[in-house]
């Protein structure tokens, strides 16, 4: 059994796709058993709390300096003993001493083909905007191990996304969301799992 750990910052869509996932069979073998948000108001909490699992808020504002936030957050996970570590819309950078002892164990979602609208500045909205504003035709999400630097971690898996006349960063954001981020976090999870993820000399292969 997988034992995966979760750190969200928002609403929670993306936990709310693995849960489904997990609960109609998609996902096997993986259990979620601890949901960690940075945010104290987030309700990915609430959707963790509703589907039996613990919810841990981990705020940086509790914590003097960032090296005790830091510090915090490794242990909340640590505690956990996960197998994986999914970031699913956390808006905090994975601590260095984190990516060290969890070495291609921790995932990330990021709203965009990287290495396009990658890095730091681009979260959230502004991955759309960025799109908008330079006119691609196509977008989407990615999957990656994370490393020490800013969605330059080795790529598992994308899938592209039409960009359309008319889009908004709104009505983009919740396609990408709908037709690419809920289904390929799940699917690589899954993946992952079933052991046919291997990562040598940086770069990802899946066993068929």
């Amino acid at each position: 059994m997988l034992r995966v750990v979760v750190c969200v910052s928002g609403g929670g869509t993306n936990l709310q796709a693995i849960i489904d996932g997990i609960a109609q069979g998609a996902v096997c073998q993986t259990e979620i058993v601890r949901v960690i948000s940075n945010n104290p108001g987030a309700y990915a909490l609430e959707r963790a709390k509703q589907a039996g699992i613990e919810g841990v808020c981990v705020s940086p504002k509790d914590y003097e300096n960032r090296s005790l936030f830091e510090a915090a957050l490794l242990q909340c996970v640590k505690e956990a003993a996960p197998d994986l570590i999914v970031l699913a819309g956390f808006m905090v950078k994975a601590p260095d001493e984190m990516v060290r002892q969890f070495e291609n164990r921790i995932i990330n979602i990021h709203p965009s083909l990287i290495p396009a609208f990658c890095g730091t500045g681009y979260y959230g909205l502004r991955v759309h905007e960025a799109a908008l504003a330079r006119g691609v035709k196509i977008t989407g999400a990615t999957v990656h191990f994370v490393n020490d630097g800013m969605d330059t971690g080795p790529i598992i898996m994308q899938k592209a996304v039409k960009v359309r006349d008319g889009d908004t960063p709104e009505t983009l954001q919740k396609r990408v969301m709908e037709e690419a981020e809920w289904v390929l976090l799940p699917w690589c999870i899954n993946l992952i799992a079933a052991g046919q993820i291997r990562v040598e000399n940086g770069r990802v292969t899946i066993a068929e």
